[in-house]
């Protein structure tokens, strides 16, 4: 039952863990990168179907574009790192957006040393891990979008262990890719795990914010069902 759930009533996000495994197995195969791209792309796109459909509110519809966006920022890191990184950057504001709205107020003791945490240390690290000098400040510059996503997810109502959680592993996934430019360079780290820790962040952020969004407004789901 469970299984037949899924594929009646969330059928876009079966068809988006089945994209996002085929590019990871896919990867290793001769299949011709030309191929790879999009279904690479599907994965976060079918993400983007299934919040824009599953709750017919603003904040759904802004985190189903900005899923759009990321599914974008996906494919066209594929071809160029830095286009990827500068699409990834409008996704960033679009979910800081989504995220603000949601804000639970003031933080205190360690949740406030956690947001300043989550806010400083991605752009420090962004910095100093890439060897090149030349490419250290526009990294530098990516990861402050990138901790302010992930920072606004944080002081956000939305369940931390859901879209809190998905958006810290956005930024490990990052980081990794940063330490590609150094440390881990040539390393297969970066190569096996990047893509599935970035995956599984936005598949929880996609969950998270949708589920919530769903129980706060029942009379706005797009879906009916008495079980659901």
């Amino acid at each position: 039952m469970p299984k037949r759930a899924l594929v009646d009533k969330r059928p876009f996000l079966l068809f988006s863990v089945i994209a996002a495994l085929a590019f990871f197995y896919l990867q290793a195969t001769d299949l011709p990168g030309l191929y790879l791209i999009p279904i690479k792309g599907f994965a976060v796109g079918f993400l983007a179907v299934y919040a824009y459909l599953r709750h017919n509110s603003a904040d759904a519809h802004r985190l189903a574009l900005a899923l759009l966006v990321a599914a974008l920022a996906d494919m066209a890191i594929e071809i160029d790192l830095r286009v990827g990184a500068a699409v990834f950057f409008v996704f960033h504001m679009l979910a800081v957006s989504v995220f603000m709205k949601h804000s639970r107020g003031k933080l205190h003791g360690g949740d406030q040393a956690a947001f300043l945490a989550i806010l400083i240390l991605p752009p420090l690290l962004g910095y100093f891990l890439p060897y090149d000098r030349m490419i250290a400040w526009a990294v530098a510059i990516y990861a402050v979008a990138l901790s302010l996503m992930a920072a606004s997810a944080w002081m956000s109502d939305f369940p931390r262990m859901r879209v809190a959680a998905g958006a810290l592993l956005f930024v490990l996934s990052d980081l990794l890719i940063f330490a590609e430019l150094g440390p881990l360079s040539g390393s297969a780290v970066p190569e096996y795990l990047v893509w599935p820790i970035y995956y599984l962040g936005q598949f929880l952020i996609t969950i998270g914010v949708i589920t919530t969004l769903r129980k706060r407004n029942p009379e706005l789901r797009m879906v009916h069902n008495r079980q659901d």
